[in-house]
């Protein structure tokens, strides 16, 4: 190990004793666990579209992206999963973008509403702003799933059923004949 990355552990150096201490870099499988055990608790990313408020969906999107900075802090590299959880924050800094649909005039955000509506409702009357968040909130969903199937599969960790439904669907049969 190059002598600058071990520098970059030590946190003190005493006299006249000679002395030092150091915080060893935290494993990553420990911030995979973190990063997958809070995103099983966020709705915005797996709850129906159509059950979803845009204002509580960017406050959760906010949220996420605070743990996710939180996570990289602790991550000494910028290889392995920082790279997926920059990725993932990344996407959150999209949706959050100014210009996104979801920051439109709360006046003019789209009435979304808590309980199933019919096919009528979603398709006949949700309009373009309606459709925009939920294209959005697809993009943000499907980034993340990615990144969160790649930390899965790399620690060989769980994830609940519900936040899985947001990852890259299985490869079929039949996809290999379509080509």
């Amino acid at each position: 190990m190059h002598w600058k990355r071990i520098l970059g552990r030590l946190t003190g150096i005493s006299f006249p004793v000679f002395g030092v201490s150091w915080n060893p870099p935290e494993p990553e499988i420990e911030v995979a666990r973190r990063v997958i055990t809070f995103l099983e608790d966020r709705r915005v990313l797996f709850v129906p579209y159509q059950w979803e408020v845009p204002d509580y969906c960017v406050e959760s999107v906010l949220e996420v992206r605070r743990f996710l900075t939180d996570q990289l802090s602790n991550l000494h590299g910028k290889d392995g999963i920082a790279e997926n959880l920059r990725a993932m924050r990344a996407a959150c800094r999209e949706f959050l973008n100014p210009s996104s649909p979801q920051h439109m005039d709360p006046a003019h955000r789209p009435r979304m509403r808590r309980v199933v509506p019919s096919t009528r409702d979603i398709w006949g009357h949700g309009g373009p702003d309606q459709w925009l968040f939920w294209s959005a909130l697809g993009e943000l969903r499907s980034t993340i799933g990615l990144h969160l199937a790649m930390i899965a599969v790399k620690y060989g960790l769980e994830i609940e059923d519900e936040l899985a439904t947001i990852l890259p669907p299985e490869a079929d049969e039949n996809d290999a004949n379509d080509v």
